[in-house]
């Protein structure tokens, strides 16, 4: 079976996660210094939970060690809450979405979320004191009901990152659906590679495959 995310895209999958996980908020209510306000303009809202993040991190000590349990317990925990899950594999699968039943639709559902928590895990091991991460002047309109909130992320003796975040404001407030890095979408690219498989194997092999890369 063909990795579900190519070799040259490696340092990006890496980074998916280090902008999420800075941007999403794996942070107990309780050591929150900033106010998460989900119904705020996307901006605040992702700048308030960036920051929480970023000094979460840097005091975790099991986190900044890399420890990949520990990291997978704090997104399921903490991060997932802040991103629709449904909406991202949805538009991932694309046509495919709706030829699948109603169990396919939530066994691929929560096969995909362990594919990129699995994924994306490994970028906790790049945070280091001296991550930054900076929200960019915002350019959208506020009120709009769909937003992208853009970011740079920095690390010691690199090039700064763009990690950019596509937002959309539900009853419950802004939740994250996609991610682009340094030009690439998180959706696009997974979308293609479904195709592939579902072409070979269907719906149901697809979410074989993601079980088998997510070791569920």
């Amino acid at each position: 079976m063909k990795p579900f995310l190519p070799s040259n895209l490696y340092r990006l999958a890496q980074t998916f996660l280090l902008g999420a996980v800075l941007a999403l908020g794996i942070l107990p209510a309780a050591q929150a210094e900033h106010a998460v306000d989900p119904k705020a303009t996307p901006d605040v809202f992702l700048g308030a939970v960036a920051n929480n993040m970023l000094d979460a991190v840097k005091a975790d000590p099991l986190a900044l060690k890399g420890d990949v349990s520990h990291i997978t317990a704090l997104v399921r925990q903490y991060a997932l809450p802040y991103v629709d899950m449904n909406k991202t594999t949805r538009l991932a699968a694309g046509r495919y979405w709706r030829q699948a039943s109603a169990q396919q639709q939530a066994d691929l559902v929560k096969a995909f979320t362990g594919t990129l928590i699995r994924t994306y895990s490994g970028a906790f091991t790049r945070v280091t004191p001296d991550t930054t991460i900076t929200l960019l002047p915002f350019r959208g309109d506020k009120q709009a009901d769909d937003a992208v909130v853009r970011t740079s992320v920095s690390q010691p003796n690199s090039s700064p990152i763009g990690v950019d975040y596509r937002l959309e404001q539900t009853d419950a407030g802004w939740k994250v659906y996609d991610l682009n890095v340094e030009g690439i979408w998180l959706i696009q690219n997974y979308r293609n590679q479904f195709a592939q498989e579902i072409g070979r194997n269907g719906i149901d092999g697809l979410i074989k495959a993601l079980n088998a890369k997510s070791g569920q």
